[in-house]
């Protein structure tokens, strides 16, 4: 299904005047508001091809209908989303759930939905129903040299479809690890993990990124093989200049200082990007933003900061992309919510007045640096951001759009009630 663009510019005619009474006002008390305003524009988060349908536990999933039942009919959801946000214009693609079978009409039919192709995600962490062997006691650590090389072949194989579509980068999540004491040798994991990744590595063009993606636990509960971002950034040291660290929000320990941890790995010059996501528990995969979105401010704070420092291109340095699981949710609102979630703490942050700031911390005054932080925070920016889309042909309320076009109504019709999409 696809909005005419004629249908959004007369949902935006019924909310204009409003809009523009609220934008004028946060304008008015921000110095450089077309500044901001033009990254916003910028600004792309990727949609996960795994995200166009409803996600599930280990205990149940509950399918809302509609979903789409191919890699053509996941394109044109990104395609919707993006013309209704304007600010979802990539698409990441796991293989083997997303197989491209024909890449030139892929990439034909992405390019009509106004989208290019994000970072290729391999899959090693599930067995496949033709696979020769099995991904039960790790893959890329396996003690099994043959098990190794089927990983190392399938992420190069994940590699040249990228290729094929116009992609320019790799994630590697590894689910390897132990749940018991004494299962598995941790420096033998470790060096057989590396090796593996290096014959990846290896197969990387010249202009291509590797992302190294780790987690704190599960599915292996007594040890990760690439637990945490210090472990991340000893392969990527390791691999050399094109492999990066990639932080998923919700693979960290509780309480975890995950702005910290980005400002170091940005210094370092081994920030990759991120997988957008939200939890309250652990990697619960919940709609950014709806959790702790302070936390999501903070980050975003210390991102622009360190890329500023760097004269790093906000939009194109790092790869942007959500990652989570709609179990209760239409999956296509769940995803507008996200999207709108990081434009707002992207947007918060750009406000900040660094300069003051800068003395606060100077003079260590801390009171002053909290009040800086916070009243950015505070600020609604929401008409700002609203304003960059209708800039750019977007919807002002894109989520009040989709309902009243009654959206997911129309891919019931069109697909059926008993679809399930590929991948979680």
């Amino acid at each position: 299904m696809k909005i005419e663009k004629e249908k959004i510019q007369q949902h935006n005619q019924f909310f204009l005047k409003e809009h523009k009474n609220r934008f004028e006002f946060i304008a008015a008390g921000i110095n450089n508001v077309l500044v901001i305003l033009q990254h916003l524009k910028d600004f792309q988060v990727a949609i996960p091809s795994w995200a166009l349908g409803t996600g599930g536990t280990r205990f149940a999933r509950f399918p809302g209908g509609g979903e789409p039942r191919n890699l053509e009919e996941k394109i044109e959801d990104i395609g919707l989303l993006n013309a209704l946000n304007t600010s979802s214009g990539a698409i990441s693609l796991h293989i083997p759930w997303d197989i491209p079978s024909n890449a030139s009409h892929i990439q034909k039919l992405a390019a009509e939905n106004g989208l290019k192709f994000d970072a290729m995600n391999s899959n090693t962490f599930q067995d496949q129903p033709d696979q020769k062997l099995s991904y039960k006691f790790g893959s890329m650590q396996h003690v099994d040299k043959a098990v190794r090389k089927q990983a190392i072949d399938h992420n190069i194989e994940v590699i040249k479809y990228g290729m094929e579509l116009g992609s320019s980068s790799l994630t590697v999540w590894l689910s390897d690890g132990s749940s018991f004491p004494g299962q598995l040798n941790f420096r033998k994991a470790f060096q057989n993990t590396l090796e593996s990744l290096q014959e990846v590595y290896a197969a990387l063009p010249a202009d291509w990124k590797m992302f190294v993606e780790y987690k704190a636990y599960e599915p292996n509960f007594y040890s990760m093989t690439v637990g945490d971002w210090g472990q991340s950034l000893l392969y990527t040291n390791k691999l050399g200049d094109k492999a990066y660290t990639l932080v998923d929000l919700g693979h960290h320990l509780p309480n975890a200082n995950i702005e910290q941890i980005v400002a170091l790995l940005l210094m370092e010059k081994k920030l990759g990007g991120f997988h957008f996501n939200d939890s309250k528990y652990g990697d619960d995969d919940l709609t950014v933003g709806s959790i702790r979105p302070y936390q999501l401010f903070l980050i975003f704070n210390e991102l622009i900061e360190g890329m500023d420092a760097r004269n790093m291109h906000h939009a194109n340095d790092l790869a942007w992309m959500i990652d989570a699981s709609h179990n209760i949710k239409d999956p296509l609102e769940d995803l507008l919510q996200s999207v709108e979630a990081i434009m707002i703490a992207y947007a918060q942050a750009l406000i900040v007045d660094r300069k003051k700031l800068s003395e606060a911390q100077n003079n260590n005054d801390v009171v002053t640096a909290q009040e800086i932080l916070q009243h950015a925070f505070r600020t609604d920016v929401r008409a700002i951001i609203a304003e960059a889309r209708l800039q750019k042909g977007g919807a002002i309320s894109p989520l009040i759009v989709y309902r009243n076009e009654k959206v997911r109504e129309h891919l019931l019709k069109e697909r059926g009630s008993k679809t399930i999409a590929t991948g979680l």
